[in-house]
């Protein structure tokens, strides 16, 4: 399934891997904040949130390791690029 269906029909969760300053500067409604260098030590976390994990960034750089190593981890996670394309998507979501 594409990530913009995926989205668009609220499955997973959307993750924001950005810094917490840059996250309350703006973000996806309903996202959560787990920035890049928290993820190691809140893995356990992000495995009880449901899947799959729609992880997203400023530019798709940083979701893009996260996705990496979040996979390796045996999470099911998709690299949703900028949290302004996400965003899009989500405005366009089944309510």
């Amino acid at each position: 399934m594409e990530i913009e269906q995926i989205i668009k029909e609220n499955q997973g969760t959307i993750v924001d891997v950005r810094s917490y300053a840059e996250f309350i500067g703006g973000n996806v409604a309903g996202s959560v904040n787990i920035a890049l260098n928290e993820i190691p030590e809140r893995i356990e976390e992000l495995k009880n949130l449901k899947a799959p994990l729609i992880l997203c960034c400023a530019s798709g750089n940083r979701s893009g390791q996260a996705q990496h190593f979040l996979s390796q981890h045996g999470i099911e996670c998709y690299n949703g690029g900028s949290w302004l394309d996400v965003n899009y998507y989500k405005s366009q979501a089944i309510k």
